[in-house]
């Protein structure tokens, strides 16, 4: 009925964070070195480019979520939008938000807190560059 709203809600609010840390963020540069004794250049993942993942994700979702609604007739091109409220089946939808809504926006945002994982580890492992040891040089 109208559980892709919770998702799209979220993916607003997100979107209007994601402009705010945008604009006061600087880019992060570090100093890399290698194995070989070159000294490189690295720059990390600002959170706004991490926070864009989640808007991606939820925007992504929403608009399936919408359109799926749309083909099974949930949905329609006019005003009140949803058929729920347009047969005085709002206690329904309303609880089908609260379960079915909430709990994608939250697995979602799960997953992402898992992209953040990841990221941050093989951020971690780009900087901290293992020592050759003197059996592999010699190789």
């Amino acid at each position: 009925m109208g559980c892709f709203i919770v998702p799209a809600a979220e993916a607003v609010i997100t979107s209007v964070i994601a402009k705010a840390v945008k604009s006061k963020e600087k880019e992060e540069t570090v100093k890399v070195s290698f194995a070989d004794g070159t000294i490189g250049d690295a720059t990390k993942i600002k959170f706004s480019t991490k926070l864009g993942w989640l808007n991606k994700l939820l925007w992504g979702g929403s608009a399936l979520l919408a359109f799926e609604h749309l083909w099974h007739g949930e949905v329609v091109p006019f005003f009140p939008f949803l058929t729920a409220v347009q047969n005085g089946e709002i206690p329904e939808m309303l609880a089908e938000m609260s379960s079915a809504g909430v709990m994608m926006a939250a697995v979602v945002t799960a997953v992402w807190v898992g992209m953040l994982i990841v990221s941050s580890i093989i951020e971690k492992r780009a900087l901290t560059v293992p020592e050759l040891s003197k059996e592999s040089a010699k190789a």
